[in-house]
């Protein structure tokens, strides 16, 4: 069963990493703070539509909580960071989100890591800053927007687990893409102005399957793991994410792998092998050593033992009568 739960969340860093391609391709470049409202507001008020909840009580700080952490701060520190550094550095930066996942989730929900898991989660550092390496200019005000991003969503990741048993992983997370959609608005208007005008089909579509399947299908497929699989595990997963979106270039935009490209695609390989849910088959259960007298009882008697048992217990009879 875990195994299923697995490629349930795996559709959420393979739909993330195919938004480096779409976005690029189709969706304008000068405005992300819309993209990123345009993409939250519609997945949060179409799983709001087939939930058919509100949230009640202690819900609805939770969902301002969870919003701010996993959608609205997430986005604008993100957007912050893709401003001020280059993309192979923001990448790498995000690459170590599966430890902080995993101390986010030990912190706050309790579990603690497994050793193969934290050494795959250096694999998968590894493995990504060799897929993305490139150089640039590192400005620390970026870096600490990437980390900043990196700790609020391991938070959100980790307060999201904590709280699943109360509520059904789709209103949740419908609530919390409404907030973080709402809170993003503002932001949008005052830093970019206007809300792009759709320019053809292409661009209608392709913020379709932005919202839609990158966004909505996404995070209720990464919240659904959250709640079957342990953070680490999750947390590793991820790692399909930047794969994907080199995957994607290679296959459709035309770009070669160098052979760096490739150890790093081991590693991560081998990153996610490691935070797999792996068990050991369980050993046959011993049966408990048979009491002799048991089978003593149980088997069946001969003529002879019979004739013996009836002669013994007639003597005893006439002893005692003789008494």
């Amino acid at each position: 069963m875990e195994a299923i739960w697995v490629l349930v969340t795996a559709i959420a860093p393979i739909a993330w990493g195919s938004t480096y391609f779409v976005t690029h391709e189709f969706l304008p470049p000068d405005a992300p703070l819309w993209g990123s409202v345009l993409r939250a507001l519609p997945a949060g008020l179409l799983l709001l539509l087939v939930a058919r909840r509100r949230p009640r009580g202690r819900w609805w700080w939770r969902s301002l909580v969870l919003g701010v952490l996993n959608v609205g701060a997430f986005f604008l520190l993100i957007y912050t960071a893709a401003i001020l550094l280059p993309a192979s550095i923001a990448s790498t930066v995000m690459a170590s989100s599966p430890i902080t996942i995993m101390l986010a989730a030990w912190l706050v929900v309790g579990q603690r890591p497994r050793i193969l898991a934290g050494l795959g989660a250096a694999f998968g550092v590894a493995g990504v800053v060799l897929l993305v390496a490139g150089g640039g200019d590192i400005d620390l005000r970026g870096v600490a927007a990437s980390v900043a991003g990196l700790l609020c969503t391991s938070l959100g990741y980790a307060l999201a687990t904590r709280w699943s048993g109360d509520v059904d992983v789709l209103a949740s997370t419908a609530w919390q893409l409404v907030v973080g959609g709402i809170l993003l608005l503002p932001a949008a208007l005052l830093v970019e102005g206007a809300p792009p005008a759709l320019t053809g089909v292409p661009e209608l579509l392709a913020y379709v399957y932005v919202a839609v399947v990158a966004t909505a299908i996404a995070y209720v497929a990464w919240f659904a793991g959250l709640q079957h699989l342990s953070s680490a595990t999750v947390g590793l997963v991820g790692l399909l994410n930047p794969v994907t979106g080199v995957l994607l270039g290679v296959a459709i935009g035309g770009e070669a792998l160098a052979g760096s490209q490739l150890t790093g695609l081991a590693l991560v390989a081998i990153a996610i092998a490691l935070g797999l849910p792996w068990r050991s088959r369980s050993r046959r259960p011993r049966l408990p050593l048979a009491d002799p007298t048991i089978h003593a009882r149980n088997r069946p008697e001969s003529g002879r033992t019979r004739q013996v048992r009836r002669g013994s217990g007639g003597q005893a009879q006439t002893g005692a009568g003789n008494g």
